[in-house]
């Protein structure tokens, strides 16, 4: 996924899953996923000297390294990644011990050995404060397993032009329908992760398909999601990867309703640009750090982890990149810090129950069926390049 967010926009200051719901109810013990035996660290033991991380852009700074160095020894040597799948190649050379991994990439570095699971008990800052909508999503918690320790999530959002719409829309049909009166001017998400979108919009007006997870999709229902993309294609003006893009068309008034991350809108800095979740709901992302499994600085990266759950830094984090903070003890901590909570839902777990994290989709279905089998993220990959013809 492009995810260039924090350096894109600083140049422009400058200028889970339930079965049968939304977001995690933190237990995905009924479903059984066939992933590599590996070992979990068991104590900590001395530090050793370094860190090497894959992050998305704004999640590792120097005021935050520069402590942690002073506090463990571990220098941090970060790399930004722009896309998930960066992310996920960059973890398989083997050269990094830990990346900030959304739902779309975890999954798949579980399921193929590329990292380890947690011991939380070594991970102290990992607890009762963490928000309950990132404990146990089935991307980071596989077969009873923590494998992932939660930084912050978002929802895709509808943004919208209210000088054109007049008022928020209530429904995603306006970027799914045909006879939108915003036809020509509808953006939307560059990415095969984006099919998850149709099939929540799918879920909700077309019951008989049967779909129960937007990752979660049989051969006929990701047929059913490429036929609504497809129609969708016919009304777009643009489709975007790049954050940049996708301000500039809204502000040039290229584009008037369309798929955005409420960080895209603020950083528009338009009081016309707003953005509302529709009664369908949403897709969304929630990050999460990740061990690999051939890690040689395995004290180091269970230090960062504990030391980015604290309070402060984790809601730094979350400042910094334009999220909720999985740790929601920070939005106590100043009118400036509740703020920031309160415009990103941080503490409302009733939003988060609309949103559907991004989820790598593989053949086992994730809804709990059994009787078939579900498509796998390389088969949206090659489905996704059919849609634009």
């Amino acid at each position: 996924m492009k995810r260039k967010k924090l350096a894109v926009l600083s140049l422009l200051s400058a200028s889970v899953l339930i079965l049968g719901g939304c977001s995690s109810d933190g237990d995905s013990s009924g479903l059984s996923i066939e992933v590599p035996d590996i070992p979990m660290h068991e104590a900590m033991g001395e530090f050793e000297g370094e860190l090497n991380i894959v992050n998305w852009s704004g999640f590792v700074e120097p005021a935050w390294t520069d402590e942690f160095t002073a506090q463990t020894g571990c220098k941090v040597n970060p790399r930004v990644a722009g896309t998930s799948d960066e992310m996920v190649t960059l973890m398989r050379t083997g050269n990094y011990d830990i990346v900030s991994a959304s739902g779309d990439a975890a999954l798949r570095l579980i399921v193929g050995g590329d990292v380890q699971p947690l011991n939380i008990d070594l991970i102290p800052n990992f607890g009762g404060e963490i928000a309950e909508g990132m404990k146990g999503n089935v991307y980071d918690t596989v077969n009873g397993k923590p494998y992932g320790v939660p930084i912050g999530r978002g929802a895709n959002l509808l943004q919208y032009n209210s000088d054109v719409t007049g008022g928020a829309p209530e429904s995603w049909d306006v970027v799914w329908e045909t006879d939108s009166p915003y036809a020509g001017k509808v953006t939307a998400y560059d990415a095969p992760i984006y099919i998850a979108d149709a099939a929540v919009y799918l879920m909700y007006h077309n019951p008989e398909l049967n779909i129960k997870n937007p990752y979660s999709l049989d051969a006929d229902q990701l047929a059913a999601a490429i036929d609504l993309l497809k129609q969708q294609n016919s009304i777009i003006g643009e489709y975007w990867s790049d954050p940049v893009a996708q301000i500039t068309s809204f502000v040039g008034g290229n584009t008037v309703v369309g798929t955005s991350w409420e960080i895209l809108r603020k950083f528009a800095a338009k009081e016309n640009l707003k953005t509302t979740l529709p009664k369908e709901g949403s897709t969304g992302w929630y990050d999460s750090w990740l061990v690999s499994s051939t890690t040689k600085n395995v004290n180091c990266a269970y230090a960062w982890m504990d030391y980015t759950s604290r309070a402060d830094v984790n809601g730094a984090i979350a400042m910094n990149f334009g999220m909720a903070p999985a740790n929601i003890a920070f939005c106590a901590t100043s009118e400036k810090a509740q703020a920031h909570c309160d415009e990103f839902a941080a503490e409302d777990e009733e939003f988060f129950k609309q949103v559907w994290p991004w989820t790598t989709p593989i053949e086992t279905c994730l809804d709990g069926r059994t009787d078939v089998k579900c498509t796998s993220f390389q088969e949206w990959t090659n489905a996704w390049l059919t849609v634009k013809g």
